[in-house]
């Protein structure tokens, strides 16, 4: 009897003993996101639903929309307008830039149709949200923006938020970045008067680029040029965008 008493005493001084610490890992468990609610809204609602006129096509591939409902948007523009960070429109991010439209950012992504050993490059990292929406689809991003300030504050929300298979650089996109070439995909961020050609030499073949084209300030193209095995090269218009137009350095 007196083993038994002693063994159920033993059971019990653990158990209490164990609760302390049950109680601190409630404690310090990570709280709420506050944003999910509205992020959720802009995947439901902006990205994966139709407009009130039911013209635009809805983004349908799963994982880009669970890309979007992870990617925290706020992080990625000012502070003084988190507020307004899940809402379809593009916002200001400084330096005449932006960071696109939901919507936008969702169907791009979507059309380059990436795979999970994807290597993309993406010319115009801005804010550097469209690569953090890229990065849990595809093995690596190489991202380049022009604008050097704007670059080492994408950087460093990108560092800050641990997208570490997205690398970034100061430079003129026009010419990609040939040491990591060839490119399962390209997107663009920016509106070309043209197609680059060194963004074409740098596409795979197989390789699909989303790319927007046309004058600054007035209705652009999406374009997708998809590059087959043999090397030809074939381009067809997908809908009227209107993009911040691609800078270039001075040569």
């Amino acid at each position: 009897m007196k083993r038994f008493t002693c063994i159920v005493a033993l059971l019990l001084v653990g158990l209490l003993t164990s609760l302390p610490a049950v109680a601190d890992a409630e404690n310090t468990a990570a709280p709420p996101d506050p944003y999910q609610a509205q992020r959720d809204r802009m995947v439901d609602r902006d990205v994966g639903g139709r407009d009130a006129w039911g013209v635009r096509t809805p983004v349908e591939d799963k994982r880009v929309l669970e890309a979007m409902r992870i990617v925290p948007r706020h992080e990625f523009v000012p502070e003084n307008i988190h507020a307004q960070a899940y809402a379809d429109s593009p916002l200001p991010i400084g330096y005449g830039q932006t960071i696109s439209q939901p919507y936008i950012v969702g169907y791009m992504t979507e059309l380059l149709n990436v795979a999970e050993d994807a290597v993309v490059l993406e010319i115009g990292t801005g804010s550097g949200y469209q690569a953090a929406v890229l990065s849990p689809l595809v093995k690596e991003v190489y991202s380049i923006e022009i604008i050097a300030e704007l670059e080492k504050t994408a950087r460093a929300a990108l560092d800050r938020l641990a997208y570490d298979n997205v690398k970034t650089k100061a430079g003129d996109g026009y010419h990609g970045w040939p040491e990591h070439a060839p490119f399962d995909a390209i997107i663009v961020t920016a509106a070309a008067s043209h197609i680059p050609p060194p963004l074409v030499e740098q596409l795979k073949p197989g390789g699909r680029m989303v790319i927007p084209v046309g004058p600054p300030g007035q209705v652009q193209h999406l374009m997708i040029v998809e590059k087959d095995e043999d090397g030809a090269v074939r381009q067809r218009n997908v809908m009227p965008v209107r993009f911040v137009p691609l800078t270039r350095t001075r040569e």
